[in-house]
């Protein structure tokens, strides 16, 4: 079987299960998105503890049925061979794989058979598998599927139809390729589990075009034990694509995000994409309430490359108060917003995450992160208080404006902010508003880039290339001279355009112009005599 006809089949099993989830009432339901991605995640586990284990002894591989063989197995036997696996490969006992469960599905207690056998599972990997909150309290893989079924005389059925849908193939052949094809499908996979039109905190859909932009233009050398961190991580598309661009053996991730829905689809991307080790530093929580990631001493843990697409506005008036503690000063050194009386879902939050970012960076760390386009010129409050801690600092790189729309879900113009502690010499801004097509996406308008203005972008940027209308380079001291400005626009050279013409050629014009100014002088005067004349017949009318 090809990849393509993998991607076909394991698509058809993600439709299977939705399909499953809509005849028994929980097509939409808030539990759906547990229930798909959670049975996946098993398939995954399953297929993938069947790959290694077969790796790992002939015998099994050389079988026709390598569950059969493994059942003639001593307790022993198996143990040694659970030793073996590697780290990001689950632990399952033989009665928890899929084929023994299938075995079972005709049991008058099927479902809570289904039900424990997950939460063995969950149990016996929580160490490595599970992700925590920022109080502590650890996130395990499975929920009790089966309880999302309000009918206990349909809870078997319901388990059956699963079961049956999971039974149909094995991913076992595709672990031989590259991760990228459960890229493709973990994109399928939440497509209907990861919108949010409002731009909610950490909900935020960042366009692949976006992320990789990002990682192309902050990882331009081969480093080792690279800490990438995420303070606003949604499901993880910044850092999947960062993680790609690093090397996954030569990094760590790091996440924060509020949502619990959030951090369970980048545990699943995590595992997808062979980052299994990172699941641990997977918290749950207020990234600038609680920063959960610390060194030893306590201080907050600083990273080699830090990516982020925050949300831009949130009412956060409940903890905003909470945050005004001496051990913020120096990580909020432009101040706290204060809270308005109306509209307080309309607080800005985001440049709270870029000073948290500006915070822990190292002292060669790089950034990216989205942010509005009125970040770069604002005048007034923390906005042009960054803009000029960046410049005093010398530490910001560059900034990419990007498309308008190019965020399907909001009409917000972005600009990509990236910042670089080692900078000591220019700073390019690129206006790439003029790139990329207009397409629809459901009721919305989407700008799409196409690959060619993708390497556009960032072979200009890396280059550090002055293209007219496109990029400027400048200097730390023109930037003050702005007023701190990051607006490509206005370091652009105007242009005058100059041309020769003879002195009759020139007065032609100037007649042309003076006929036409005389022409809708007059027909100004028209209008206004008639605006009189109606005005006049109204009084008469009304007396």
């Amino acid at each position: 079987m090809t990849t393509s006809q993998f991607e076909t089949k394991t698509k058809e099993l993600i439709d299977g299960l939705k399909k499953t989830c809509a005849t028994y009432g929980l097509g939409n339901d808030g539990n759906e998105f547990k229930i798909i991605t959670q049975a996946f995640l098993y398939k995954f586990m399953n297929d993938k503890f069947a790959h290694e284990m077969q790796q790992l002894d002939v015998l099994l591989r050389k079988a026709p049925h390598w569950e059969e063989k493994l059942a003639t197995y001593s307790d022993d036997d198996v143990e040694m061979l659970h030793l073996q696996l590697l780290e990001n490969t689950a632990r399952l006992e033989r009665h928890h794989l899929i084929r023994s469960l299938f075995g079972h599905q005709n049991d008058n207690d099927f479902a809570q058979r289904f039900d424990e056998t997950l939460i063995d599972i969950a149990i016996l990997n929580a160490d490595i598998f599970s992700v925590q909150t920022d109080g502590g309290t650890k996130i395990t893989l499975f929920d009790r599927l089966s309880l999302f079924i309000a009918d206990p005389s349909k809870r078997n059925a319901f388990c059956r139809a699963i079961i049956n849908q999971l039974v149909t193939f094995s991913f076992e052949p595709i672990f031989a390729e590259k991760y990228d094809f459960f890229a493709t499908i973990f994109e399928y996979l939440i497509s209907d589990y990861n919108k949010d039109g409002g731009g909610k905190y950490a909900e935020y859909y960042t366009p692949h075009a976006v992320a990789r932009i990002m990682a192309a233009i902050l990882v331009t050398e081969e480093r080792d034990n690279i800490r990438c961190y995420d303070p606003s991580a949604g499901s993880g598309t910044l850092l999947m694509n960062l993680a790609h661009a690093v090397g996954e053996e030569r990094c760590t991730i790091y996440s924060q995000d509020i949502s619990q829905k959030s951090s369970s689809l980048l545990r699943l991307n995590l595992i997808l994409n062979n980052l299994v080790a990172s699941i641990p530093n997977v918290v749950q929580g207020n990234t600038i309430l609680s920063p959960a990631h610390r060194a030893a001493d306590r201080s907050l843990l600083k990273y080699d490359y830090v990516v982020a697409n925050p949300p831009f506005k949130l009412d956060f008036s409940d903890f905003v108060e909470d945050l005004d503690v001496p051990e913020n000063n120096e990580r909020f050194f432009a101040g706290l917003p204060n809270v308005p009386k109306k509209k307080k879902d309309g607080m800005a939050i985001y440049p709270l995450f870029v000073q948290h970012i500006m915070h822990v960076l190292k002292e060669n760390g790089r950034a990216a992160i989205v942010l509005p386009t009125g970040f770069l010129t604002a005048q007034g409050g923390a906005d042009k208080k960054i803009r000029k801690k960046l410049v005093e600092s010398k530490m910001v790189s560059g900034v990419v404006s990007m498309p308008s729309n190019i965020f399907a879900t909001t009409g917000t113009n972005v600009s990509i902010l990236f910042l670089d502690r080692a900078n000591d010499g220019k700073v390019l801004l690129m206006d790439a508003s003029n790139l990329g097509t207009k397409v629809k996406e459901g009721k919305n308008q989407k700008t799409v880039l196409s690959m060619k203005e993708e390497d556009r972008i960032t072979e200009t940027f890396n280059a550090r290339e002055a293209v007219e209308d496109f990029t400027v380079a400048v200097t730390y001291e023109e930037l003050k001279k702005k007023n701190y400005s990051f607006s490509a626009g206005q370091y652009f050279e105007v242009k005058i355009e100059y041309s020769e013409i003879t002195a009759g050629e020139f007065a032609e014009k100037i007649e042309g112009y003076n006929q036409a100014l005389t022409t809708l002088f007059q027909e100004s005067t028209d209008v206004k005599s008639a605006i009189l004349e109606n005005m006049s017949r109204l009084k008469l009318n009304q007396a």
